[in-house]
């Protein structure tokens, strides 16, 4: 743990839940203040930036979606997670689409809770101590100094842990990298058999680099393993196999 705490903000229209998860997280050292709305939560962001936001998808007002979307442009570096009642595919691309990195579906474990936190925490380490460079493939340059992704000179905004994984991704130029591999890195050691968390940001970041994401040329699938970043411009680069291209989660 870091000198200075840890902000966390736990944002539900449930006090009950807002308490608990409080209690559990400030017995740990983490420094936790409580918001009811995510109106109430952007407003505390705004006047003082937070490590860590725990949102709740359901609540009146403007709701957890759009609380998310807000808070992600103003605090683009803050984790957060949202907490939902129900598991569907479509709940969790529209909560990773506003911006949120991962998400906790009621009711859950404080053991789970904490696993996600530290993964969060972990990885906002890591990024800090990332080494100056710039990855070129393509169309793309990767600047991983300031976070930032152009394709062709456009830039292209990507959330925290899209970042982190087309970084690795290209990191690992024409290696395959498996499910696992990739789940463990980008999410932590307690990760390994979500895939749909994967696929789903496979599929987002094929939407913002690639021209065709049916036809991807830089994220390919590797059948029954996981993927494989390519370089299509480079020489002798290797081909977008039929079966890559046509299986593309």
């Amino acid at each position: 743990m870091n000198k200075k705490p840890i902000r966390v903000l736990v944002v539900d229209d449930e006090p009950q839940m807002r308490r608990s998860i409080r209690a559990s997280l400030a017995a740990r050292g983490y420094n936790v203040d409580e918001f009811r709305s995510g109106e109430e939560a952007v407003s505390a962001v705004r006047e003082q930036p937070a490590d860590l936001i725990l949102l709740d998808i359901n609540m009146p007002g403007i709701g957890g979606i759009e609380a998310c979307r807000q808070i992600r442009a103003v605090s683009p570096g803050a984790g957060i997670v949202m907490i939902t009642v129900r598991e569907t595919e479509d709940d969790t691309v529209e909560a990773l689409e506003a911006g949120a990195d991962d998400y906790l579906t009621k009711p859950f474990r404080v053991r789970e809770l904490l696993a996600r936190i530290g993964a969060l925490v972990r990885r906002a380490r890591a990024e800090t101590d990332a080494s100056r460079q710039v990855i070129c493939a393509g169309k793309l340059e990767l600047d991983v100094t300031h976070r930032i992704l152009r394709k062709a000179g456009e830039q292209i905004h990507l959330s925290p842990i899209e970042f982190n994984l087309l970084e690795f991704l290209m990191q690992h130029l024409e290696i395959p990298l498996d499910h696992g591999r990739l789940l463990r890195t980008i999410w932590g050691p307690e990760y390994g058999h979500e895939l749909e968390y994967l696929r789903t940001y496979i599929r987002l970041l094929r939407r913002k680099i690639e021209d065709d994401p049916a036809k991807p040329e830089y994220i390919l699938t590797e059948p029954w393993l996981g993927y494989r970043f390519r370089d299509p411009s480079a020489p002798g680069a290797a081909p977008a196999s039929v079966s890559a291209v046509s299986r593309t989660v």
